[in-house]
């Protein structure tokens, strides 16, 4: 494992460019073949991530994986997945050999400011790919900016399923796994955990992820013999869990889901820790509590409280196949720690649309699109993986973790229980949970 010493590397913050010769933004410029169209020097990215709001540590570590995609893409460091991808594209020479510059924007993990920024990088700065976000209310809102604009949306972290369900774009591609997939993973190891006896209350951020965790976490434990007592929406901003902590201690439920994520988790699980609920005997049971989407993350923001308690997620850094352990070495030794689940999905995001671009030949969003829909690969971490042409959503192993009762670093505060085959988590693309939407036609812009 790498040497994780303390690394002082700062961020750009706002949106802005990164680097010398940024491509001079052409979307109005009809004379081009698509949006931006780049010029023979460089080409540029936008990435769009929460730097501020309840969601900014995930922020911080994708621009940290952002910047490191760029640097094995242009020649730089060690190269990372690059050298274990099964695509073999990319060489290390930029894109379609141009460089590769970004620039940065924060949206703030609201919907408004993510679609103002996106459209600053798109119209001031040439930007033509935006990746980047850890809400899915943003992701859906600037998935649907990049349609209209007519470039390539690589999503970063979002788990509701009306990101490739009723909100899908043609333009919009997700290698983040989605809520369905939590519960279909999540769910069988609760029963022979837990019994399936149990009476579970459910406390659920009040958008879009939110709802869609509720409604997968909720059909699967069902399914499993699970009663669903009571669902309580709350808001996105709240910091303060106390008041719907409390009717839980007066309900029957003998479990807590925790719908939440980023700093809403790390708030309510330390609020149901303060109340008591984990030394609780209900119907004769312990009392458990469950987070059904976890990053470590937040696991490190929640210490001692996440210990025993279950959840699901997208990556970690103590998978042992070679993808996911060069990945672990070079974040290591580029900034002293080891990555998140954002960190990786967005380091991935970037090489996908890159190997696509270089596979295509063109960066024509159309063609694009093309290279990536039902592509299979692997050497990038979670095994085989395919990015379906039908909706745009990756499928791959999903992981099931439990915070560690014994950690041995920092780092060291989940453990993988089970990893759960592809085959498990798989849906077909007009499943109840993610009809109503079409992906539409690919939209190449100017």
């Amino acid at each position: 494992m790498a040497d994780f010493k303390t690394n002082r590397r700062s961020f750009i913050k706002g949106s802005g460019a990164v680097g010398a010769g940024l491509a001079a933004p052409t979307i109005f410029t009809k004379a081009h073949a698509f949006t931006n169209e780049p010029g023979p020097g460089s080409v540029v990215l936008g990435f769009n991530v929460p730097q501020s709001g309840p969601y900014a540590d995930e922020g911080a570590d994708e621009l940290r994986a952002y910047e490191l995609a760029v640097k094995h893409l242009n020649g730089g460091g060690d190269g990372g997945m690059l050298n274990t991808f099964s695509s073999k594209a990319l060489d290390g020479t930029g894109i379609l050999g141009r460089k590769v510059d970004y620039v940065t924007g924060d949206t703030q993990t609201k919907s408004d400011a993510a679609r103002a920024s996106a459209r600053a990088m798109i119209e001031k700065d040439g930007a033509i790919m935006i990746t980047g976000g850890s809400s899915s209310g943003v992701a859906i809102a600037v998935q649907s900016l990049c349609q209209d604009a007519g470039v390539i949306f690589m999503a970063g972290l979002t788990h509701s399923n009306d990101t490739t369900g009723k909100d899908k774009k043609a333009n919009g591609f997700r290698h983040f796994f989605n809520a369905y997939m939590s519960g279909a993973a999540l769910a069988p190891v609760l029963a022979e955990r837990y019994g399936t006896d149990r009476k579970a209350y459910h406390l659920t951020a009040d958008y879009t992820w939110g709802w869609t965790q509720e409604e997968s976490i909720m059909a699967a434990t069902e399914e499993k013999g699970w009663e669903t007592v009571n669902a309580v929406r709350t808001p996105l901003a709240e910091t303060d869990f106390s008041s719907y902590i409390a009717p839980v201690l007066n309900s029957d439920a003998d479990v807590l889901v925790l719908n939440h994520y980023g700093a809403n988790m790390v708030n309510s699980l330390t609020n149901a820790v303060q109340f008591g609920l984990r030394e609780k005997m209900v119907n004769g049971k312990n009392f458990e509590i469950v987070v059904p989407l976890y990053s470590r993350l937040m696991a490190r923001g929640a210490g001692q409280n996440v210990k025993g308690i279950f959840g699901s997620t997208n990556w970690h850094w103590s998978l042992q196949d070679q993808a996911s352990q060069t990945f672990v070495s070079s974040f290591g030794r580029e900034y002293g720690q080891p990555p998140s689940q954002a960190a990786h999905t967005c380091y991935v995001q970037t090489l996908l649309y890159a190997d696509a671009v270089q596979r295509a030949g063109s960066f024509n969003p159309c063609a694009v699109a093309e290279a990536l829909e039902d592509f299979e690969f692997d050497g990038l971490g979670n095994g085989k993986t395919l990015y379906r042409g039908a909706d745009h959503q990756c499928f791959k192993d999903v992981l099931v973790v439990r915070g560690k009762e014994n950690p041995e670093s920092e780092f060291d505060l989940l453990e993988v229980v089970q990893v759960t085959p592809m085959e498990q988590v798989m849906y077909e693309p007009d499943h109840p949970m993610f009809a109503g939407g079409s992906l539409g036609q690919c939209n190449p812009g100017a």
